[in-house]
């Protein structure tokens, strides 16, 4: 088939189905702040900022000489080498022979080998050969110790058999500063453990959309909070710095991030803009980082987002005469993921105006190279003063000073990998787990009483699901409870609690049942996301496919109390679910520690619970699903459950019928998932066009696949309204399909991403060489990049068939699954 003729088949299917080219149903428009805010100026005033310091030891004056007397050593071709980071993904430790960077980092699907199950050992093998490389004698060579990077962001959740604490979102609900500061030392150890020497944490955003995709990864909509953590998440994960000395055995850098204002984009959008006015970014926004910097943070991550239209990355108001100026900031600046990239006039591989804007490090995971050749020709023509230069080596030096590298012979924890979720590490997020429960609503069920028949259904024996994103993966997908060697699930922690007060426990995930059960918990909640792939068009939770609330339902009918553990990134608007539960607990994303739910939930033999529910709302509970921005403080605040609720066993309350209206929001389209468990998500349809058809089989379970046979020149297509997958594919995403070959191919067979309106979008690939490895009558999965189809044509801000297979001959072939999923290594470009 030609390219040609594939578009304009497209083209025929969209018309035949009316489609109209608009954005997908059922997303609302909500003002962020006030529309005046857009015309607003992106220039701070350091004057109305709050004022801080780094404290004196970062730049005592021992560590200042070292620094000097090494910096007058290097050449300006390891100075700028120095200010760039890239990923262990894009390059090996022999490349800093001729390229001598400063840092290197792990990103969310990097790992040794590219496995992300890699044990430990492995991953100190790999960050000592970096080491070993930058610290290589060689004529003309400067040698300076390489910074490793990553994102422990709940525990070291790269590593199997880390300690996975219980996400940000929940950590706020306790409100218990000294507890975060243990959970900082406990992942400062276990990082370091595994050789590492720097966290991408804490986060101190403040989420002020729960659209946002990264809402989790705050600790409240409020900055009192936030202000209240970012100290002693910082002291510890680093310690208290002290003059002349480095970092204390067990601690490593830390990075306080994405400064500025990441929480408070329009719509909630991941990587947006924030149209508010300086005022509200000073009194929201900022508040967190100078506490950090009070206490010692080392560095400050700069956000993918803009302020007024301006990307933070390139405004130095914000980065040179607010960070560094009014907050006395005496560390280094590092990029966002090839954030630079995004600066006007920018690209990955060309930026001087961030360093200009006051940039120290560059993260480049993959544009590490171009950007070390043109920043060297930058700084060689003047571009970058050398004085711009010579600051950002010196605060990166400086860092690396107090963090120990120059000292690598001290003792260390690094190797003792018991530490990997060690008891007194477990024990820490159990308490945080536990203090970390929000009660919702509870008709007298709960704790469950001592003795009694306890049915446990839905997810409850999921770790991966119950620790979300960021976990082992960038999304936390596929993971396995034998990933979490040293973990209990949910269940497991109800059925100890449960068996240990004289009563019985049945795990049955879709509530089924022999005898019939005293009570039942049922666990549920949204699926692991990060970034963007979480952000939401409203607040609504399975409002097309109420799956969760049916079992609900059909336990109660049945004449059985029901509490529902509610699994989430956020508040989200479940007022049905509430209504059909007897309790019902918002546990957010607990981690590995799932015997901390028991321990609040189930009576001991005293029928006393060993914990109370302490937890209070960080985050205002919606009313509606149709509810935009929900903060304490704004105007029209009309929540369900506000700022600061929780009830306890020792304050209870009653919780009346909530309303089931959830306003204007109709059930969110997916951008994601095109065919999943032979169901076509919204608004994805699927059509066969030309020579053949399509119908339903049974793979397994009833209709959960669908059978195309091509007779001759066809298409099968999965189409739609337009949607924008350009983050998707910047973001490495790839589009997974599991697939049987019922007949072989005889003709070539493309596979495509179809933007039908424009007649210049191509988009295909030819899969005939895959389909060819592919046993016939045997069930098999691949991953094709994003990337792949954009290099073919596809306009990926505009797709509307987001999975489309042409032949010209007799085939025939099966699907029972089409989604997006995360590039783990795993996927290709076909050949």
């Amino acid at each position: 088939m030609t390219v040609r003729s594939r578009r304009l088949l497209i083209s025929a299917l969209v018309a035949s189905t009316g489609i109209a080219s608009t954005g997908l149903p059922g997303a609302p428009a909500f003002a962020q702040s006030d529309p005046a805010a857009s015309a607003q100026s992106a220039i701070a005033h350091p004057a109305q900022w709050p004022a801080a310091a780094s404290p004196a030891a970062i730049t005592d004056v021992k560590t200042e000489a070292f620094i000097t007397q090494l910096m007058a050593k290097m050449s300006v071709e390891e100075k700028v080498g120095q200010t760039i980071q890239g990923d262990i993904a894009s390059m090996t430790p022999a490349d800093l022979e001729k390229y001598p960077l400063g840092s290197i980092l792990a990103g969310g699907n990097s790992a040794p080998g590219g496995d992300d199950r890699a044990p430990p050992k492995a991953w100190i093998d790999l960050v000592d050969a970096y080491r070993k490389q930058a610290l290589a004698a060689r004529p003309g060579h400067t040698p300076i110790p390489i910074m490793f990077g990553i994102d422990a962001v709940h525990g070291h959740n790269n590593i199997v058999g880390a300690t996975i604490f219980p996400h940000n979102v929940g950590l706020g609900a306790m409100r218990d500063p000294a507890l975060i500061r243990r959970i900082g030392q406990a992942t400062a150890e276990e990082v370091a453990a595994v050789g590492g020497d720097w966290t991408f944490g804490p986060t101190v955003a403040v989420p002020r959309d729960d659209r946002w995709g990264r809402s989790y990864e705050g600790y409240a909509e409020d900055p009192e909070v936030v202000k209240s953590y970012s100290g002693p998440m910082t002291l510890g994960l680093q310690g208290e710095l002290k003059p002349g000395a480095s970092l204390g055995v067990g601690h490593i850098a830390g990075s306080a991030k994405h400064f500025l204002a990441d929480g408070g984009t329009e719509d909630g959008k991941d990587q947006g803009d924030a149209r508010i006015s300086e005022a509200e970014l000073v009194a929201i926004h900022a508040q967190g980082y100078p506490p950090s910097i009070d206490a010692g943070i080392l560095t400050v991550m700069v956000s993918f987002s803009s302020w007024n239209g301006q990307k933070m990355t390139g405004n130095k108001t914000l980065l040179t005469d607010v960070l560094k100026g009014r907050m006395g900031f005496q560390g280094f600046v590092v990029s966002d993921w090839n954030a630079h990239g995004q600066v006007a006039g920018c690209t990955n591989a060309s930026c001087p105006q961030a360093m200009n804007a006051g940039l120290d490090m560059y993260m480049a995971p993959d544009s590490w190279k171009p950007l070390y050749n043109n920043t060297l020709a930058q700084v060689k023509a003047g571009e970058i003063p050398m004085a711009r230069l010579d600051d950002a080596v010196r605060r990166i030096l400086r860092v690396k000073v107090k963090a120990g590298l120059f000292e690598r012979v001290a003792p260390s924890v690094q190797g003792q990998l018991e530490r990997l979720g060690a008891e007194e590490h477990r024990a820490i997020a159990r308490e945080a787990v536990a203090k970390s429960l929000v009660l919702l609503k509870n008709d007298g069920v709960l704790p469950v009483k001592p003795g009694a028949r306890v049915l446990v259904a839905g997810a409850a024996d999921d770790i991966g699901k119950a620790s979300g994103g960021w976990t082992l993966t960038w999304q936390g997908t596929g993971n396995k409870n034998s990933d979490f060697p040293h973990g209990q699930s949910i269940w497991g922690g109800i059925e100890q609690a449960v068996k240990a007060a004289g009563g019985q426990a049945e795990l049955a995930p879709g509530g089924q049942f022999k005898t019939k059960p005293d009570v039942a918990i049922v666990v549920f909640g949204e699926d692991p996301y990060a970034e963007f792939q979480g952000d939401v068009a409203n607040l609504g939770y399975q409002l097309g496919d109420k799956t969760d609330l049916a079992l609900l339902k059909k336990l109660k009918a049945q004449g059985i109390p029901v509490v529902s553990v509610f699994l989430s990134g956020r508040p989200l608007w479940v007022n049905p679910e509430i209504n059909a539960s007897d309790a019902f607990v918002a546990a957010w994303l607990p981690g590995s520690e799932g015997g901390g739910v028991a321990d609040v939930l189930v009576a001991g033999k005293d029928g006393k619970s060993k914990r109370d529910f302490q937890g209070k709302l960080g985050f205002s509970w919606p009313k509606r699903a149709d509810q935009g921005p929900l903060n304490r403080g704004q105007p029209g605040y009309d929540p369900q459950f506000a700022y600061g609720y929780g009830l306890s066993y020792a304050k209870p309350a009653t919780v009346g019928s909530l309303p089931e209206d959830p306003g204007q929001a109709a059930a969110a389209g997916s951008v994601d998932r095109y065919f999943v468990e032979g169901r076509l998500p919204a608004p994805w349809r699927m059509d066969f066009l030309g020579a053949g058809s399509v119908k339903s089989i049974d793979a397994g379970a009833q209709e959960n696949a669908r059978q195309a046979a091509w007779t001759g020149q066809g298409m099968l297509a999965i189409h739609g309204p337009p949607v924008d997958l350009s983050r998707q594919t910047t973001g490495d995403m790839a589009v997974m399909v599991r697939y049987r070959i019922d007949a072989a191919p005889t003709a070539p067979v493309t596979m495509s991403i179809g933007c039908s309106d424009d007649a210049s979008c191509g988009g295909a690939v030819d899969v005939s060489g895959l389909l060819k490895d592919a046993k016939p009558g045997e069930w098999s999965s691949t991953k094709i990049k994003l990337s792949c189809f954009q290099t073919a044509g596809a306009k990926m801000d505009h797709v509307t068939a987001p999975f489309v297979v042409s032949t010209s001959g007799p085939f025939s072939l099966s699907l029972t699954e089409v989604r997006l999923a995360s590039n783990e290594g795993d996927a290709i470009c076909p050949k």
